[in-house]
């Protein structure tokens, strides 16, 4: 029997890749999509079982061939994590309205379109999870995070309304939100100051994903907060 195939949006450095391994780790076969053509080659090198798709979730398109690719090469995905994020800082006044578009582009509606394409082969095989990497922005519009916080709380709510539409179909919906700064190379410069428990671990966060993949559907989760046990909340 072939192995089953988890897709696997916004694959960065940090949380992204994290993700790949561990569902490669767990005999999934993994499509990457991600804009950074040479990064999705080099982890393609590093981890067999997982394959390139460069791919601009924000654009339906784009979406559409990625999808149209791994459904032929790899064939219908059992599991969807969307962990692509666009983001930016600013007050309600200081950023551009323009940045608070392309995030919701990428937020939201990189869910949307990825979802529709998943879903139908899900629903007929009444069984399969789709996954959204969140963070506090989706729940609290703190002042600079105007236009970050608003495409977050949308995606919230759309995944909400999808898991409430496809959970009694089979297909588990979870939002996984991340109170923490994960610990990858940029954040680490920016607080240098902080030990190594003030971060959380992509490989932790991982950890989590492939654990709500396999929640047996007696005791499925939705809303899921993850944060270091020192964070402030």
């Amino acid at each position: 029997m072939a192995e089953p195939v988890c897709v696997v949006s916004g694959v960065g450095p940090g949380t992204g890749s994290a993700l790949v391994r561990r569902f490669a780790a767990g005999g999934y076969r993994v499509a990457m999509l991600a804009r950074d053509a040479g990064r999705l080659a080099d982890l393609a090198k590093q981890v067999p079982s997982a394959k390139a798709y460069v791919c601009d979730v924000s654009d339906q398109s784009q979406v559409d061939v990625a999808m149209d690719r791994v459904e032929r090469e790899m064939g219908a995905p059992s599991v969807l994590i969307h962990n692509a994020v666009g983001g930016g800082w600013g007050t309600f006044m200081e950023i551009d309205p323009a940045m608070l578009n392309r995030n919701f582009q990428v937020n939201t509606m990189g869910l949307l379109y990825l979802a529709r394409r998943v879903a139908p082969a899900m629903v007929t095989a009444g069984q399969g999870a789709i996954i959204v990497t969140g963070n506090t922005s989706a729940q609290r519009g703190r002042a600079n995070f105007a236009g970050f916080a608003p495409t977050k709380a949308a995606q919230r709510i759309l995944a909400e309304a999808m898991a409430r539409d496809l959970g009694p179909k089979g297909v588990h919906v979870a939002y996984v939100v991340i109170d923490a700064v994960i610990d990858v190379p940029w954040a680490r410069e920016r607080f240098k100051q902080k030990p190594d428990d003030f971060f959380i671990s992509p490989a932790a966060i991982a950890d989590e994903a492939w654990h709500l993949a396999g929640q047996p559907r007696s005791a499925w989760s939705f809303n899921v907060e993850v944060r270091p046990y020192a964070e402030t909340w």
